[in-house]
């Protein structure tokens, strides 16, 4: 239950018209059945999370939801500030963060979104709400097609050979004029997606600047994520996410990022083995992410958007902010005590 906090609160800064748009398929979504707006909306809230609520409300569906892009437009708050005040909106029922996937078989993709409610939601709601999504996101079973009888296929012709050119044979006498072979030059190979992906995370975040030595250690790892369906946007997000304010080892974080995060596969054919023809096992088409750090699971097991580790964290500094002693008790006990113990002087 959420503390009123009735001390004014800082104006809403309005929606500049340029506020960037996320990619197609991403960035802000909102859900169904909201309160109307009204000027005490996220009263409950903390002055800092309220102005964060109040700018990320009036956000248009599909709005970019990054913490850098949302910092940008509000210079009160830095980036750190930011993700603690989506992580309290996470808890409070506002938002949470999920991957969603798109495309058919071979061309499934994982895509962010931040679904959105003014409402305040508990973790019931929000698990019923996402399980409707992913219900009608899942693919439809197609009915199997009767086939038509294959005629047998005729061979396919031999392909024809070029004639090989042959050099005149030399005249009598004379010795075969021969040219030195110049070696062939070894043919230059492109960096792979997921060696450019690791390469931009410099770019990204000065944090998890990468060598070239480190970016071909890690390529197979990252390669992997990709081979799952997710894309390079989708990879470098979810190694960005939730840093801590220092990174003392940039290839170490980067290899166990890769390694505890990496998302599931997505099965694209029948996994059970009394399958009738025509049927699939449809995968979930949507999961959960931590607001914290990221780590994909069902919606039943990130009780307020929050893994198990970071809502343990999130709960620790709840209770240290809580059992800290009031500053003006602190003083109010030490000037009692200097009065006793000037009391307790011999006269």
């Amino acid at each position: 239950m959420a503390t009123p906090h009735f001390s004014s609160a800082l104006s809403v800064p309005a929606v500049p018209a340029a506020y960037p748009l996320a990619k197609p398929g991403y960035g802000k979504r909102s859900t169904p059945g909201q309160q109307t707006r009204t000027r005490d909306d996220f009263a409950a809230l903390p002055t800092r999370e309220r102005y964060v609520a109040g700018f990320v409300d009036h956000l248009p569906d599909g709005a970019a939801m990054s913490i850098k892009h949302l910092a940008k437009q509000l210079p009160l708050y830095g980036q750190q500030a930011i993700s603690t005040a989506l992580k309290a909106l996470s808890v409070a029922g506002h938002l949470r963060r999920v991957r969603c996937a798109v495309g058919e078989g071979d061309e499934t993709r994982w895509v962010f979104r931040t679904f959105w409610s003014r409402t305040a939601r508990d973790n019931e709601w929000w698990t019923t709400y996402l399980a409707t999504e992913n219900a009608t996101r899942s693919p439809t079973p197609a009915a199997a097609a009767p086939r038509a009888p294959s005629a047998p296929a005729e061979p396919p012709a031999p392909a024809a050979v070029p004639q090989q050119r042959t050099a005149p044979d030399p005249a009598p006498g004379t010795a075969p004029e021969t040219a030195p072979a110049a070696p062939a030059p070894a043919p230059a190979t492109a960096p792979s997606a997921a060696y450019l992906a690791l390469a931009e995370l410099g770019r990204k975040d000065i944090r998890l600047a990468l060598s070239a030595d480190d970016c071909a250690a890690l390529e197979a790892l990252a390669a992997e994520w990709l081979a799952r369906g997710v894309d390079a946007d989708y990879l470098t997000a979810a190694l960005t996410a939730g840093l801590p304010a220092q990174v003392d080892c940039p290839p170490r974080f980067v290899r166990r990022r890769l390694t505890d995060k990496i998302p599931p596969r997505l099965p694209t054919r029948p996994t059970t083995p009394n399958a009738s023809p025509g049927t699939s096992t449809a995968a979930p088409r949507i999961l959960m992410e931590c607001t914290e750090c990221g780590r994909p699971g069902q919606p039943e097991a990130l009780p307020d958007g929050l893994c198990r580790p970071c809502r343990a964290a999130h709960s620790e500094g709840h209770e240290a902010e809580a059992g800290s002693p009031d500053p003006t008790e602190i003083a109010a006990v030490k000037t009692h005590m200097a009065n006793l113990r000037t009391l307790l002087k011999p006269v």
